[in-house]
């Protein structure tokens, strides 16, 4: 007869054991999305098209954990994201000027562009937090409408592979540490600090490949 095999596990790691699956059954949703947050912050690194069916897919599931916490501009984030999703999966395959079957190249931000993406940031970070004070019970609306406004206008600028779109995004994620800290989602909380330090790596990534796209052309230019 073969012997019956049993694992048998000290109290306290079944009792942490049960903790663990319990929180899992009811932070599964959360979970997946800062799993699929990280990989679409890595494609964004890469500059890989990838980071757009990744970004729909995150967003999709961000709805539903930000509107049960009640972050409601958060919620209305997320859905501006499948919106800007399907617009950056066009322009990073046919956004390219001077020839649209190239995909679009990263860029630098212009004065005149900073200027009118500072005043439509200020416009919108009023008109949400004007919204999330007088229409909602949202516990931090000045918080939430800040982060909410600066994402906005990143998201657009990482659409069109802006590079300092990635300064925006340093700030906004370190600032959404606390913010989310404070909503004790905690996963949501590891995912931002990986989204801080991946943004400064991004920043880096671009850079260089902006330089290398600037040193292409000079030696184009120059006949070499």
């Amino acid at each position: 007869m073969k012997k019956r095999i049993t694992c048998n596990l000290n109290p306290a790691t079944s009792i942490f054991m049960e903790l663990v699956i319990k929180w899992l059954s009811g932070n599964y949703i959360e979970l997946l999305g800062a799993i699929l947050g990280i990989a679409y912050i890595f494609f964004s690194i890469r500059q890989s098209i990838l980071t757009w069916p990744i970004g729909l897919l995150t967003s999709v599931l961000y709805v539903w954990v930000f509107f049960v916490s009640k972050l409601y501009a958060d919620m209305g984030l997320q859905m501006y994201y499948v919106a800007i999703s399907i617009y950056g999966w066009y322009e990073w395959l046919f956004g390219n000027k001077t020839n649209h079957s190239e995909p679009i190249q990263v860029s630098r931000i212009t004065l005149k562009l900073s200027i009118v993406l500072s005043v439509i940031s200020f416009f919108l970070f009023l008109l949400i937090w004007f919204i999330l004070k007088n229409y909602t019970d949202s516990p931090v609306p000045m918080a939430d409408s800040l982060a909410t406004a600066l994402s906005i206008v990143a998201t657009w600028m990482l659409a069109r592979k802006i590079l300092e779109h990635w300064l925006v995004w340093i700030f906004v994620d370190a600032f959404s540490v606390g913010l989310f800290w404070y909503k004790d989602l905690l996963p949501t909380v590891v995912l931002f600090v990986v989204y801080t330090v991946m943004a400064y790596i991004g920043y880096r990534e671009w850079k260089q490949e902006y330089e290398h796209i600037l040193s292409h052309e000079a030696k184009i230019s120059s006949g070499f």
